[in-house]
């Protein structure tokens, strides 16, 4: 297999060179065509310095020969941004994953990088992107983009451009020599026990109290709180199975998916108190059913709207909002219940193991970085209860002697 760089020039008639640059074309021979018999080449424009040129050349023939081929493509990144969108992403994700890439690529890398030949797509187009996106992204003209936004669209256009090498549409992704910025640590904003009490009284006589007091209590996510039915919830055993999600499309229209990781499929133990608040809840759904001339059954949603339909995780996230407010809990979000949740039982002493089954993590090495936090003031508990426990446990002036033999030796050493 042989290749060749050529260097692209505009020439006169006579030969003389009218315009010239740092642009190369890159021609590799790929043997002859099975059926015509005819000659195949592939070729790829590239800018660069002859040697970087030669490097990519390269990397090619080590592709192609290592059974890594390619097919010759002309599309633009839009084009087969667009194409991967209706091929890969619709098929493969959920809807509302679907939703958030198609507006990430036609929001955001279109309008920037559309217009690149697929081929001819470079680290520094990419990298030169996010830079600007961090200095000046916001469409209100209002500054950048945030670290995690544009974290979220390299993730995109590296699993679109995965998806082309595995096709043999590209020689390689040129996203996994891109850096991403490096988005900075959130900040978690919980209440104590005082605040939970204060927020769940004031919020009492609101149609969105057992919603509220059950994520408070459970550490549930909204989408899983909004996607409970009552055939998974036991009352008799206090535990809820949490199975399924309820998430909402710009469209206003409702799909049911599964919890965010393998193990957010979990059973989750509830105290007596969401026990009897549900009981109450569900005795006051079958009334107001029976009003509307229909029966409440046990694949009807817990958390719903008078006729059945699903609440509005908006409606939810807004009533949260206005709550908060009135409460002067400052930056406190619906999901922090959740941290609050996690961060209340581990100051309890609860093993990290057990509050990371509860909130549904696929590993307990997430609890743990979540809420670090709280792991210092638990250091420090847990060594004093050492001494403590070990105190009772020794002789008389055990602890007493120890010390006072210890400041002994060290006067010695000096």
């Amino acid at each position: 297999m042989r290749g060749r760089i050529v260097k692209r020039e505009i020439k006169s008639r006579d030969g003389k060179v009218l315009w010239s640059a740092r642009h190369w074309t890159i021609i590799v021979d790929v043997g002859k065509d099975p059926v015509t018999g005819k000659r195949k080449q592939l070729s790829q424009t590239f800018k660069g310095t002859h040697k970087e040129a030669e490097r990519e050349l390269s990397h090619i023939l080590t592709m192609i020969e290592s059974g890594k081929g390619v097919k010759p493509i002309k599309l633009t990144l839009g084009q087969y941004l667009n194409q991967w969108l209706d091929e890969y992403a619709k098929v493969n994700t959920t809807p509302r994953t679907y939703q958030r890439y198609k507006e990430i690529v036609r929001d955001n890398l279109i309008p920037a990088l559309g217009s690149i030949p697929i081929m001819d797509l470079k680290p520094y187009h990419i990298q030169s992107y996010y830079t600007k996106a961090l200095e000046s992204g916001r469409k209100d003209g209002k500054g950048g983009l945030s670290a995690k936004t544009v974290t979220h669209y390299h993730r995109v256009l590296f699993e679109a451009l995965k998806y082309a090498v595995k096709h043999e549409m590209i020689f390689r992704n040129v996203a996994e020599t891109v850096t991403p910025p490096k988005p900075k640590a959130k900040k978690i904003t919980v209440i104590d026990s005082q605040g939970v009490n204060r927020l769940l009284e004031a919020v009492k006589d609101s149609f969105y109290y057992p919603i509220f007091y059950a994520a408070v209590y459970t550490g549930m996510r909204r989408s899983e709180l909004l996607g409970l039915r009552w055939q998974n919830v036991d009352l008799d055993f206090l535990t809820i199975s949490v199975t399924e999600t309820l998430h909402r499309l710009n469209d206003s229209s409702y799909f049911y998916g599964e919890p965010k990781s393998k193990r957010g499929k979990r059973s989750i133990a509830i105290s007596p108190s969401v026990a009897l608040l549900l009981r109450e809840y569900k005795a006051k759904q079958q009334a107001d059913r029976l009003l509307l001339g229909v029966q409440l059954t046990d694949n009807d949603l817990v958390f719903s709207m008078p006729d059945g339909s699903p609440m509005s995780p908006h409606a939810v996230t807004w009533a949260f909002v206005n709550l908060r407010n009135k409460l002067g809990f400052a930056g406190l979000r619906l999901h922090d219940l959740r941290h609050t949740h996690a961060t209340l039982l581990l100051k309890q002493g609860v093993h990290p193991k057990v509050v990371s089954e509860r909130l549904g993590h696929s590993t307990v090495g997430i609890t743990l970085d979540t809420y670090s936090h709280v792991l210092p003031g638990l250091q420090e508990a847990a060594a004093v209860g050492f001494e403590e426990m070990l105190k009772k446990s020794a002789p008389e002036n055990f602890c007493e002697q120890s010390v006072s033999k210890t400041r002994h030796k060290a006067l010695e050493t000096v």
